[in-house]
């Protein structure tokens, strides 16, 4: 299982977070995600926990608690949704083979 941490600081580091959620137990892996384009966080980060009750205790510590000037967003993280497929077409015809890219006009 994994923690949602949303509504992050764009100033929030893997450090942080560890120091945050040692205090309700063992992490196992902080994950913050970045801009690609920017390098700078995503204003949110996933955390696993070694046990399950620490996770919870965790999670009904930190939900809607204030840090770094934002109100926290915690809860269990849902399974990552395909994104891709549908019936939507972007470029009028069928996309084959996945991981093909767009090209982006400005």
């Amino acid at each position: 299982m994994s923690i949602y941490v949303g509504n992050l600081s764009y100033e929030v580091t893997k450090e942080d977070l560890t120091s945050v959620f040692a205090e309700y137990g063992s992490i196992q892996r902080v994950q913050l995600p970045t801009d690609r384009e920017t390098g700078r966080p995503r204003g949110f980060a996933f955390v696993e926990m070694s046990a399950e009750a620490e996770e919870t205790a965790a999670i009904e510590a930190l939900d809607g608690a204030e840090w770094m000037g934002r109100t926290l967003k915690v809860n269990k993280a849902k399974p990552r949704e395909n994104s891709g497929g549908g019936n939507r077409s972007f470029s009028g015809g069928n996309r084959s083979g996945g991981g093909g890219s767009f090209a982006r006009s400005y």
